[in-house]
């Protein structure tokens, strides 16, 4: 995210009392957005904004938001408009509040604003206000743009999210960036006891915690089954170069392994040596397929398919 500093130059305030330098350092920190409510509280009337924006020094943002300044607008500024506009309880919420707190590598649609129930809606095109039976004053952060703290954000994320695809995208980033942990997002997600996609969350958040791994193989053997493929055996111990290791699904006789992958093998620090064992499967013959977890909740006819078709040229090549 860019700096606030950025935008000091650009902010159109001359005078140099007291109350110019409060608004400059105030419109510093909101990346050159105030609200109507914080001119008011730093005596600012609504003559003088009205002054302001005839000038064209300053311009109006939303009903309830003023840019200091004529430039564009930066996301971050974009981000305390839509608080603003949702009033004096509002909390950025789900995606919007992950991007508030840090995450990258998404693009948000519409800025999402939680109220309480019963809080007054000033509807605008520009943001996604919605009055939630979630909201709760304790899920805020502490500091910084009013948003609800990453966890929270997170769950509320793969609730709202389009797709199921998008949904465990954006609760795998918020783990793998580091903006909360797999262990409050379980807490918070025992919070949710109606949704459509209450048993894809609590699936997720096993996996990112990793304690669906031996699970996660007892499904997929259970899907071996139910689709009429041979059994493997399991935990297998092989050695390499580099020490022992497990395969997990293995069948020696066809030289077909199913690495069962849960959410931190996409972690970098576990790539090289992901990679190592399989580079030396493969050399030494065997065919390695990889299974992620989520393909289990996402798309498990694709990756089954696979593995048949692997098990059936490994028994047609021991035929001949």
């Amino acid at each position: 995210m860019s700096s606030p500093s950025r935008y000091r130059r650009r902010i159109n305030i001359d005078a140099d009392s007291p109350r110019s330098r409060q608004l400059r350092d105030l419109a510093e920190l909101q990346y050159g957005v105030v609200s109507r409510r914080q001119l008011y509280r730093l005596h600012v009337t609504r003559w003088e904004i009205e002054a302001h924006l005839r000038a064209e020094r300053w311009r109006r943002l939303s009903d309830q938001s003023v840019v200091l300044h004529t430039g564009p607008v930066a996301f971050q500024g974009l981000l305390w408009a839509a608080v603003f506009q949702g009033g004096p309880h509002a909390q950025l919420d789900g995606a919007a509040s992950l991007i508030a707190s840090g995450l990258r590598r998404f693009e948000l649609d519409s800025i999402r604003v939680s109220l309480p129930r019963g809080a007054r809606v000033r509807r605008t095109a520009m943001f996604d206000l919605r009055q939630t039976r979630r909201w709760s004053a304790a899920d805020q952060t502490p500091s910084g743009i009013p948003r609800t703290r990453p966890e929270v954000a997170a769950v509320r994320a793969f609730l709202w999210a389009k797709t199921d695809r998008q949904a465990v995208y954006l609760l795998t980033l918020a783990v793998q960036q580091g903006l909360t942990t797999p262990e409050r997002i379980g807490a918070t997600a025992l919070r949710i006891r109606r949704d459509k996609r209450r048993r894809l969350l609590h699936a997720t958040v096993n996996d990112l915690l990793d304690g669906a791994r031996a699970l996660g193989e007892l499904d997929v053997l259970q899907e071996l089954r139910r689709r009429g493929l041979p059994l493997p055996e399991r935990q297998v111990v092989r050695e390499d170069k580099q020490g022992r290791f497990y395969l997990d699904l293995y069948w020696p006789d066809l030289g077909v392994v199913i690495e069962v992958d849960g959410i931190h093998h996409t972690w970098a620090e576990n790539i090289v040596g992901d990679a190592l064992r399989q580079n030396a499967l493969t050399l030494s013959g065997d065919v390695v397929l990889r299974l992620p977890l989520l393909a289990l909740r996402l798309e498990p006819d694709a990756f089954f398919a696979q593995i048949a078709e692997a098990l059936a040229a490994a028994q047609r090549r021991r035929a001949a």
